[in-house]
């Protein structure tokens, strides 16, 4: 969809459709109290007829107002003014998506960013518009040999604003929105499809659609040629070869030192030899979650052209239960030449990652993101609303939890203390692959900080995010909102 910003007269606006936000029982609000001057009284006679209230999540169609352009206008109730904040106004901007999805219109303009929210700035609400939207719109039915969903019709939407944001916003937010879309894509792909090797294709794919992008594979042999024990013990146990995809963007100077994304690319997970329950176990293809966020931040970074250098290392194997698989018990050595006894073999996310981790030591990051949907834990301690972190570096992690905040794709803190290393002891081997039921979240990390200790890192569990269940089930695409804007603020400072 395309978007623009306007700032015209709403009265000599011409558009097929006007979208307009009234807070419930608000009719004296600025913006409504305008349109009803320029239709002589006519909006408040329709508002007199009490089909519409402003009550959140309301939606009316009025035609030909007199005195105006507009062929129509859509009001939108926006519930009480009090209590309209940041996830009002994005379930807003999912409402009117949904209402004109019904509708014919290819064009309108919308008013909802002139609303107050809050504290945010027109940036803020230009950006959160266009994700919102292009979430809304999103529909993954590559399979569907039916029409399935309609698809909205809505080609152009103007937001219409007092206070223009900066000039570069739509450009940064579109590129945003389609690389959340792209992670999406991968993450919704079927497990027979994406493959460590169709993940392979998508990056070389990207590095064809980019000048500003390389891309370096790694196959099993190479692998073992470095000695990465840990990420082989997972993809020995699939007919599918594990790939360590390294996607380099350089969109700053030569000599900058990159930041590293690296990201746990499970395409199905099955447990291994530690097999799951069957239930569910179709949404085990969203296990690359992290992976498919690489892909979509640097899609964004290129079309965005931001002015950063950027390694993304994708850690891509599937973990099966044939012959070859690793057994609970097992030992295996590390690429850092630490030793691991596996003692669950569904454990495997941070056995790909702590190889990843070690082999991205070569390009001296200035910092080091992984991503992954690394534990059930993460869920039940934290729901399906924010990305767990955990690091070894303060600022890092405070950068990340600002960079949440001001995207609305927000992270929580969990402790990465000595005392849960413990739990990680091995009588046989230097360190075991799981620590007990208690803290999963918190020692799955504790796991990866031994691989990390020569950079400044931090760890972003996924898992209550990446993905939804039920009637809305589908990848999010997230964090890759969180990734772009941590990364833009790394290029502006």
């Amino acid at each position: 969809m395309e978007y623009k910003i306007v700032n015209s007269n709403l009265k000599k606006l011409k558009t097929p459709c006007l979208i307009v936000g009234m807070h419930q029982n608000a009719r004296n609000h600025q913006l409504i109290a305008t349109i009803d001057a320029f239709t002589e009284g006519w909006l408040g006679k329709q508002l007199d007829r009490g089909d519409f209230s402003g009550r959140k999540g309301q939606t009316l169609y009025l035609y030909d107002p007199p005195g105006m352009k507009a062929e129509r206008l859509l009001l939108v109730g926006c519930g009480k003014e009090k209590d309209f904040a940041e996830r009002s106004y994005i379930e807003t901007h999912r409402t009117v998506i949904d209402s004109l999805s019904n509708t014919t219109i290819k064009r309108a303009v919308t008013t909802l960013p002139s609303l107050k929210v809050g504290e945010r700035d027109s940036d803020w609400k230009t950006h959160q518009a266009i994700l919102t939207c292009e979430a809304a719109i999103y529909c993954f039915d590559e399979y569907k040999t039916d029409e399935g969903n309609p698809k909205p019709s809505l080609e152009v939407l103007d937001l219409w604003m007092n206070d223009p944001p900066n000039e570069q916003r739509i450009l940064l937010a579109t590129a945003v929105a389609h690389g959340v879309a792209f992670a999406k894509d991968l993450a919704n792909q079927p497990g027979n499809v994406c493959t460590p090797t169709y993940l392979a294709k998508q990056a070389r794919a990207l590095k064809k659609r980019f000048s500003d992008i390389d891309v370096d594979i790694l196959d099993e042999a190479e692998m073992e040629k470095l000695g990465m024990g840990a990420f082989l013990a997972v993809s020995k146990g699939s007919d599918q070869p594990g790939k360590l995809i390294v996607i380099h963007y350089r969109g700053g100077a030569e000599e900058a030192n990159p930041i590293a994304l690296v990201g746990k690319g499970i395409t199905f997970d099955t447990g291994g030899i530690s097999l799951k329950p069957a239930d569910k176990m179709d949404e085990m293809k969203f296990d690359m979650g992290g992976a498919a966020s690489v892909f979509g931040a640097l899609l964004a970074c290129a079309e965005a052209k931001l002015p950063i250098n950027v390694v993304g290392v994708v850690a891509a194997a599937e973990n099966m239960p044939d012959g070859r698989a690793s057994r609970p018990g097992d030992i295996v050595k590390t690429l850092s030449g630490q030793t691991v006894e596996i003692l669950n073999t569904d454990a495997e996310g941070r056995l790909v990652l702590c190889d990843a981790l070690s082999y991205v030591e070569r390009y001296n990051p200035c910092s080091v993101i992984d991503i992954a949907t690394l534990t059930g834990a993460a869920i039940v301690a934290l729901g399906h609303e924010v990305s767990a972190v955990l690091g070894n570096q303060r600022s890092l992690i405070e950068t990340l939890k600002e960079a949440g905040e001001e995207t609305f794709d927000r992270v929580w803190e969990l402790p990465l203390l000595e005392e849960y290393q413990e739990l990680l002891k091995s009588n046989f081997a230097d360190m075991a692959n799981i620590g007990g039921r208690a803290g999963g979240t918190i020692t799955a990390a504790c796991f990866l900080s031994r691989f990390t200790q020569k950079y400044h890192w931090a760890h972003l569990d996924i898992a209550g995010t990446a993905w939804l269940s039920q009637e809305k089930k589908g990848a999010t695409g997230r964090p890759v909102p969180l990734l772009f804007e941590y990364l833009r603020h790394c290029a502006l400072n």
